[in-house]
Order: C-alpha cells, then structure tokens, then sequence
C-alpha cells in the first residue's frame, strides 16, 4: 500500500494524521523520501483493519444495520469475505475509494449488493488485503458472509485486463474480485488489474460448466 492510499484513508476519516493543502504527487514524493514514515502509517491503517476484523461488536454484520468503525467514518461494513484453504477472512466495506481501501477491501457500489442477485464486485489492493488473490485457483471456495446468511461461490476463471478498456461482464450470481497487476510491481497506479471470476454454487451457470 503507498503513503498516498493510507494518509488519504486518515485525512478522509478525520485521523490525527492532517495533509492540509497536499496534492496526491506530493504525497507520493513524500512516501519516497520518508520510507520510514510511510511503513509505520501504514502499518497502523493494517493494524485497525485486523482489529475490525477480530471484533465483530466494533464493525458488526448480524443485526443488519450499517455499523460505521467510527461516528465520522464515511464507510461501514457489508460483508465477510473467507478463503478457506488459503486460511483467509476479512471484512468487506462499502465503497472503493483510496480511504476505503487503506482499511479493507471495497465493494464496488455501482454492482450488485453482496448477498443480492447479480455481479458484486469487490476490489483490495494487491500488496496487502488483496495479495492472496495470486494464490486462488480455479475450483476454489470462496466464501461471502451478509445479514442475509452465507453465499458459497467456486472460481471459474482468472484474468488480466486492461482498465482503460476492459468492461467487467455481468451475469446472475457471479462474485468479481479485483486487484491491480502485476503482482510485484513497485510503481502505483497502472491500468492493469487482475480480475477472479467466481460463480455461486449450485447456480445454474456453474452446473452447466
């Protein structure tokens, strides 16, 4: 995760750390030069998401409601994501801004609701929330848990696209996870993302794969 994705997740959410008047290249070239500053903000932007996650009273999924991690945040929980064989859980947000994604992975809000009918997109970045995408492979469960109950999905396809280009297709039942590509790439921001396809199953698209 680079300084300009986490100090925009603290300066959006009204965090102790301010960036008054800092235009996005300044906050990258600041990252540059101060590596240690940009290590520790970071490290404390994954610190808050893990403890999101490990205590469901402070971002909770069960009564249904939209429980904020705090009064001024301008992002709740929507969703449980888990990998089972690759021993992954986490919680999923609404919304796929910067500020977002600095805690978790995002849901696209322009897609379908999790736990509703239709293509869900969620997206997390590739160094941190994200980084075990790499390691899925096809037939793998993937699990998303919403006041609704539990949706099993299995991947079906992967992918890397461009995004100046590339239009997500829709389709019934379908889970759409994204991240930025390649992998191990050091400088931020490029047009490719690496895209997992999944199907809900017993759905009729996957019986019939």
């Amino acid at each position: 995760m680079s300084l300009l994705h986490t100090l925009a997740a603290i300066r959006g959410h009204g965090g102790a750390v301010r960036t008054p008047g800092l235009d996005d290249a300044t906050i990258e070239r600041l990252g540059a030069q101060f590596p240690e500053l940009a290590e520790a903000v970071t490290a404390a932007a994954e610190r808050f998401a893990a403890l999101s996650a490990e205590f469901p009273e402070v971002i909770a999924l069960d009564e249904g409601g939209a429980h904020r991690p705090w009064p001024w945040a301008d992002t709740h929980a929507v969703a449980r994501i888990a990998a089972p064989r690759l021993g992954v859980s986490q919680v999923v947000l609404a919304g796929d801004s910067g500020r977002t994604l600095a805690f978790g992975p995002g849901w696209a809000e322009s897609s379908a609701a999790p736990g509703t009918r239709g293509t869900t997109v969620l997206s997390g970045h590739r160094d941190t929330h994200f980084e075990w995408l790499r390691h899925l492979r096809d037939g793998d469960r993937v699990v998303l848990e919403t006041a609704q109950g539990l949706r099993d999905y299995v991947v079906t396809a992967t992918e890397v696209a461009d995004s100046r280009r590339h239009r997500l297709a829709t389709g019934p039942d379908q889970l759409v996870l994204v991240t930025c590509w390649p992998f191990d790439a050091t400088a931020p921001r490029g047009p490719l993302r690496y895209l997992v396809t999944l199907q809900e199953r017993g759905s009729g698209s996957l019986r019939h794969k």
